[in-house]
């Protein structure tokens, strides 16, 4: 099997204002990735050749900014390097690129002046390391000379500003060919080292680097960068010669050092080194289709099945999480249990899935699952009230694919039990059963939590309706659960309480003037706003509608909210719709849940389209046509190269905004294509609701 490729020749890279605009991004399997535009000028604060999770999977660091070179043919310097300083960019380097692609190492190529240069940039798995491998062919009659200049920052990866005022205080160790820094905050030993030449200790500040994207987003957006010299090397006339440029780091000098000589000895060889973890990537993909001999191949499902793999990391002791997106969210609750069917159980990966569940268990505290996980502290943060119902239908999800029931029994059946006596009681955040059996809860808990400066942008204090869905199908799930176990009391109990939900539902949430459902019941009344948070109501597993009125609730949110890309989140017509989410925080965030399209929307939508019609032949081409393709085919090609965004924007063109690859936004769709477009359902399904 061919593993897919993105290019772009070099007319395409001469319109400098679209291309700047696309990105690559590797990782490591960690939590720590290399990322930079194709044009090799870093735009983000987030970009760097070596991101590394300091205490995996958290912790992450911009350690090496990036590799800049100088080509000196006989009294000519050509510079490769292209960085932003805001009025000029300098050097222009990326005008020498005569191509660039992506297959799935990005792949730099410079033609000029009879030299041809070919970078490749290689992040080997579990690793905090990097290697520029590089391809030099000389067809001049005289040697060649070549200097490669290291950038270092060696900063949170969320901070950025000026280091004159806030140094660094650089311990540099130097030797023929490799340097070793080490640096205080975070504690940590930077090696870099060059398979050839030699390298020459010229310490140097590059002043002011600007990164565009930060700049637009109204966040920090300039940065000094420590140049500790650079690599030196000739290449004869008229041959080629190849080399690298590996670096690595770690909080230990010593497990820096252990790991750049293993990476050193292994690097000898680099079309082996390379080759074996190409051969990894074709292995997965020959796995899902293994599994999946009737799912046709194509281009973008390879590059969504990688994109999947991306998100799961593990921690130094082999523990496996799901990083939410890239470049900066951490390990979320919430996103992590509506992505592992898509991420895992459709791709065969269940023992993972089992080790996720059983991991976030251990953060289990009143009857709730953490909202996320932080990167610097590791602390749990526990405001949400829905992450812990994705939990509950995760496991669900699970036995579907698995039929694992001792595994819930023996290890998740008590905390299971805990999470509705919890609720039923009330817990943390307000979140409690209320007199009617629907679920109150406090304010920005569910995911439309957006709040600027404590201004909250989508409160939606008192019961959601989405919530409200999800504690119904959780209810059901418990019930089936006490049932398969023989606790018959308790199934009854759950029951009980599932019945007086739904009766309370039909009830009060739906609006006979929309012919939908309300967003949200609180004190005052009732929000009528036309949000996709009801699409849940139909796509869960236990839904509480009569048929005619999932239909209507299908046909409002597809007439309404649909668009190519994902599901709006607030209706054309409504006051609050904001049409483009960019500018700053306030602009961002009061546009994040007002109109932005989000991609993992269409994921549930497919599933209540498809279910509403009864997933005809007819409809299941319309949603493949409609709601996967113009997404996944053309999406891969957009702003986070063979990946999907967080959202987009709701104004034409759709512009892709937030984070360049975004877990649920690659999960859901691929979720929904596999079980409801293709109707590869889990082989325990009729097991699991036949009970």
């Amino acid at each position: 099997m061919k593993l897919p490729a993105i290019s772009f020749s070099q007319e395409t890279l001469s319109g400098f204002n679209d291309v700047i605009e696309k990105e690559w991004l590797i990782t490591n399997g960690l939590g720590g990735y290399a990322s930079s535009s194709v044009l090799g000028i870093n735009t983000r604060k987030y970009h760097g050749l070596l991101v590394a999770a300091l205490h995996p999977p958290g912790d992450r660091t911009v350690c090496l900014s990036k590799l800049d070179e100088d080509v000196f043919v006989g009294d000519d310097i050509y510079r490769l390097g292209a960085n932003d300083f805001h009025n000029v960019i300098y050097p222009q380097g990326h005008k020498l690129i005569s191509h660039f692609s992506i297959s799935p190492y990005p792949k730099y190529t410079y033609d000029f002046g009879g030299i041809k240069v070919e970078k490749t940039i290689f992040m080997p798995k579990n690793n905090n390391a990097i290697s520029a491998i590089y391809k030099v062919t000389n067809k001049n009659s005289s040697e060649i000379k070549i200097r490669i200049y290291p950038l270092l920052t060696c900063r949170y990866f969320h901070l950025v500003g000026d280091r004159r005022k806030n140094p660094l205080n650089f311990t540099q160790k130097s030797n023929l060919k490799e340097f070793e820094v080490d640096f205080p905050h975070p504690q940590a030993t930077f090696v870099c080292r060059s398979t050839d030449g030699a390298f020459n200790e010229k310490l140097n500040w590059v002043d002011r680097l600007f990164y565009r994207d930060e700049a637009e987003r109204v966040e920090s957006s300039t940065e000094d960068c420590f140049q500790p010299g650079y690599f030196e090397l000739q290449v004869s006339a008229m041959i080629s010669k190849d080399f690298a440029i590996t670096a690595t780091v770690d909080s230990e000098s010593q497990i820096a050092r252990e790991s750049i000589d293993s990476i050193g000895k292994a690097i000898g060889n680099i079309d082996d080194v390379i080759n074996n973890e190409l051969n990894q990537q074709t292995e997965l993909l020959l796995n899902f289709y293994r599994l999946h001999p009737e799912v046709p191949m194509s281009d973008w499902l390879n590059w969504i099945l990688l994109s999947a793999d991306s998100f799961i990391v593990q921690n130094t002791a082999g523990k496996k999480s799901v990083i939410a997106g890239y470049h900066w969210f951490e390990p979320w609750g919430r996103d992590t249990f509506i992505s592992l069917p898509g991420l895992m159980l459709t791709i065969g990966r269940f023992s993972e899935a089992k080790d996720i569940l059983q991991n976030y268990i251990q953060y289990f505290k009143n009857g709730l699952i953490p909202n996320f996980i932080s990167d610097k502290s590791g602390d749990p943060a526990y405001n949400t009230v829905d992450a812990t119902f994705w939990y509950v239908n995760a496991v669900f999800q699970y036995l579907k694919y698995t039929g694992d029931f001792l595994f819930v029994q023996n290890e998740l059946w008590k905390n299971l039990k805990a999470i509705i006596d919890y609720h039923e009681r009330g817990t943390f955040f307000g979140i409690r059963v209320d007199y009617d059996g629907l679920l109150q809860h406090g304010s920005r808990l569910t995911w439309m939590d957006a709040s600027v400066g404590g201004k909250e942008i989508t409160p939606r204090v008192g019961k959601a309706v989405e919530i409200q869905a999800l504690w119904y199908n959780t209810l059901r799930i418990m019930q089936l659960l006490a049932t398969k176990f023989g606790e018959k009391t308790l199934a009854e109990k759950y029951s009980t309480m599932a019945d007086k939900t739904s009766k309370s539902f039909n009830e009060k949430f739906w609006n006979p003037k929309a012919a939908c459902l309300f967003d949200v019941l609180d004190g005052n009344g009732v929000d009528p706003s036309l949000r996709p948070n009801q699409i849940f109501a139909v796509s869960l597993d236990f839904t509480m509608l009569a048929k005619d009125k999932n239909i209507q609730v299908v046909n409002i949110v597809n007439n309404e909210l649909a668009t190519p890309v994902g599901l709006r989140t607030l209706a054309l017509s409504d006051p609050k719709f904001v049409g483009k989410c960019f500018g700053d925080r306030l602009s961002r965030d009061t546009a994040y849940h007002n109109g932005t399209i989000w991609p993992w929307l269409s994921g549930p939508f497919i599933t209540a389209y498809l279910k509403v019609n009864g997933y005809s032949d007819q409809s299941r081409d319309y949603a493949l046509r409609n709601m996967v393709l113009p997404l996944f085919s053309d999406g891969i090609r957009q702003a986070g190269l063979g990946t999907i965004s967080e959202i987009y924007d709701c104004d034409s063109p759709n512009t892709p905004r937030g984070c360049i690859s975004q877990a649920w936004s690659v999960a859901e769709p691929l979720r929904a294509y596999i079980e409801d477009i293709l109707l590869i359902k889990p082989a325990h399904i009729q097991e699991i609701l036949g009970i």
